[in-house]
C-alpha cells in the first residue's frame, strides 16, 4: 500500500482548517493515525517516540529543567520556564508538585536527580503523561531546551491508533505537512508493514471535524 503524499496531506490539512477556524484560541493541529493488525499490548504496539518538529509547533512550549546549580543557572538563561536544584526538590509539597507539573510540558532531569525527581515529582507527571527525561551534567542544556520546545510524542496508548499535535492552525499548511511527514516516517519505521500497518489517517484542529487524507 503506497504511503502518503505531501500534497494530499496539504489538502487534508486546509479542509481541517477551514471546517475548525472561529475558535476565540489559537487552536493545535492534530493527526490521528489510526493502525491496523497492531495489538498494542505486543511488541509492534509499543510505540513511544519524541519527534522533533521541522516547522516547529507553531507555540511556546514550557521546558522545566532539574539539575545542580551550574546547571539551573545555564537553563535559566537558555529559558526554561521552571529551575529546580535538589534542595527545592527535597522541600516540595505534594501541591507544588502539582502545580509544577501542570507548568511544565517537558521536564528535563541531570541523570544523578532522576530517583530523587520520581519520588518528589513523579507522582504529579505520571497521572499527566508528563515522564521525566533524563539528561547528562554536560548535557548542551540551550540546546536541549530549544529542542523540546519543538518536540512531539507519537505513542500508542491503549487503542490501535497515534494521535499527535503537528502545530498550530496560524501555520501554513505546507509546514504542517511536513511536520506529518517527518511523524508519519518515523511511525512507518516502527510498523512491520509500515505504511500497509496505518488503516486511516485524519487531520483536525483542537476543536475541528476530522478530514479523512486519501491516497
Amino acid at each position: 500500500m503506497p504511503a502518503y503524499t505531501r500534497e494530499s496531506l496539504v489538502n487534508a490539512i486546509e479542509k481541517a482548517l477551514v471546517l475548525g477556524k472561529g475558535r476565540r484560541f489559537k487552536q493545535s493541529v492534530e493527526m490521528i493515525v489510526v493502525l491496523r493488525d497492531i495489538d498494542v499490548k505486543g511488541q509492534a504496539g509499543k510505540i513511544r517516540e519524541f519527534i522533533t518538529l521541522p516547522k516547529g509547533r507553531g507555540k511556546e512550549l514550557s521546558v522545566c529543567v532539574v539539575g545542580d546549580e551550574e546547571l539551573a543557572v545555564k537553563a535559566r538563561e537558555a529559558g526554561a520556564k521552571i529551575v529546580l536544584t535538589s534542595q527545592d526538590l527535597q522541600g516540595l509539597s505534594k501541591k507544588q508538585a502539582k502545580k509544577i507539573a501542570d507548568q511544565c510540558d517537558w521536564v528535563l532531569v541531570r541523570t544523578d536527580l532522576m530517583a530523587l525527581t520520581g519520588r518528589t515529582l513523579g507522582p504529579a507527571l505520571g497521572p499527566r503523561g508528563k515522564a521525566p527525561i533524563p539528561i547528562p551534567a554536560s548535557a548542551n542544556i540551550p540546546a536541549l531546551i530549544k529542542r523540546y520546545m519543538n518536540t512531539v510524542v507519537a505513542r500508542v496508548k491503549d487503542q490501535p491508533q497515534i494521535m499527535v499535535p503537528i502545530g498550530a492552525e496560524d501555520m501554513g499548511p505546507g509546514d504542517l505537512a511536513e511536520n506529518a511527514l517527518a511523524i508519519l516516517s518515523v511511525i512507518e519505521q516502527r510498523l512491520p508493514s509500515g505504511a500497509g500497518n496505518i488503516a486511516k489517517l485524519v487531520f483536525k484542529t483542537t476543536m475541528g471535524m476530522p478530514v479523512e487524507v486519501y491516497r
